[in-house]
């Protein structure tokens, strides 16, 4: 890093709690995050907000972008922490910070237009909407992109200031931006095969899913292949200001 270069900061929003293993195997969803998102020279750091760990206001600009996580929680949920979590989004959104928000994350920055639709755990193709294919046109991505999904709830319909910028037979809105500061996406781009496997035996041990379900997801997960690459070029080049 040359003399009087800015060191660039982001700090991952957790709206979840790790698991034992996660934290064992990647230094928790922190690690997951700085692994697809991180680059040489910057600083990352982690705010626990489902713990009730937040940002103080003079924090807030110290960071260039922040990534908001998935959540086993209801985005319409009037938690605590969902609550004030809100309030630092509009602050967010008021200053024109970066902010990309993953599942839960997606669903809260546009909370109070969310419909469940009994879901869990899926494969499945998003459309990059014609306006967002010509935005990434330069990352050279297919307009047709694999994502693993894990929700119950969708955003169904969004304010005059956001767009839709990709979409899939599952749900209308996959991903939208709302001006050129915010971005969420529905499903899980940070997701490899390792954090799915372990995430589909929780989820059979909860018995939050059947046991040929979690068999017959294990099964898929051979065919389909998200293309991770792809994923971590947008994600990157959306949170950086490379579009």
């Amino acid at each position: 890093m040359g003399v009087g270069t800015e060191v660039k900061r982001f700090a991952v929003l957790l709206c979840a709690q790790d698991s034992d293993y996660v934290k064992r195997k990647y230094g928790g969803y922190l690690g997951v995050f700085v692994k697809m998102l991180g680059e040489e020279g910057e600083e990352w750091d982690v705010f626990r907000v489902a713990s009730g760990e937040f940002p103080d206001d003079n924090e807030i600009g110290l960071y260039d972008g922040f990534v908001i996580t998935g959540s086993c929680n209801d985005a319409h949920g009037n938690d605590v922490w969902i609550c004030k979590l809100m309030e630092l989004l509009k602050k967010l959104d008021s200053t024109e910070k970066k902010v990309l928000g993953i599942c839960f994350g997606h669903q809260i920055m546009i909370v109070g237009n969310i419909s469940a639709w009994h879901s869990h755990l899926f494969f499945t193709d998003i459309h990059l909407s014609p306006s967002s294919a010509k935005l990434f046109s330069s990352l050279k991505i297919p307009e047709t992109l694999p994502i693993i999904e894990c929700h119950r709830d969708e955003i169904k319909e969004l304010p005059p200031k956001a767009e839709v910028i990709a979409w899939s037979t599952k749900t209308g809105i996959e991903m939208f931006k709302c001006g050129d500061h915010m971005m969420g996406i529905q499903g899980h781009p940070e997701y490899n095969d390792d954090i799915l496997l372990h995430l589909i035996d929780r989820l059979q041990q909860r018995n939050d899913i059947a046991e040929s379900y979690a068999d017959e997801l294990k099964a898929n997960m051979g065919a389909v292949d998200p293309d991770r690459e792809a994923w971590k070029k947008l994600c990157i080049s959306f949170l950086k200001g490379r579009l």
